[in-house]
């Protein structure tokens, strides 16, 4: 079956049955392997991508469940927020193993988008899920921070 995905700002045509989740369809079908299979039931964040700005775990999303609504993955993820979030990954030093960092990128981008300076229990709330086995999870707040900072500084 045909489906037209607004994937990372452009339109593309999938064939995937309607109850395939979408990170298979990205993953297998559009070869996007930014977005990682972590455990396949929405608890590590590993496949986090966003739909129409919300950080969404795209493997128990169906392809049917998409509808014409604006995915972005890590990447094709646009826009001040990623940016300076990027910058602040790369100066704090927050990567080590890196498999959960699209993930948490992802997600804390859309954090960011609706909460220009979170404190530590809303990032803390809206990473929850996000897991990162190398523990790195102080430096990840603090990137945030930065990078909220970086934001709201004037230009």
């Amino acid at each position: 079956m045909s489906t037209t995905l607004n994937l990372n700002d452009r339109s593309v045509t999938v064939t995937a049955e309607p109850d395939t989740p979408l990170l298979w369809v990205l993953r297998g079908e559009l070869q996007l392997t930014g977005t990682k299979f972590g455990c396949g039931m929405a608890l590590c964040g590993a496949c986090t991508v966003q739909i129409d700005g919300q950080a969404v775990r795209s493997c128990v999303t169906p392809l049917s469940a998409v509808g014409d609504r604006a995915v972005a993955t890590i990447e094709g993820l646009q826009g001040p927020e990623i940016a300076a979030l990027r910058a602040a990954w790369a100066d704090i030093d927050v990567v080590q193993c890196g498999y959960c960092q699209s993930g948490q990128l992802v997600g804390a981008a859309a954090l960011l988008k609706s909460t220009p300076r979170p404190s530590d229990a809303q990032i803390d709330a809206a990473l929850s899920g996000n897991l990162c086995r190398c523990g790195t999870y102080p430096r990840i707040r603090a990137a945030i921070h930065q990078a909220a900072q970086q934001l709201a500084a004037p230009a």
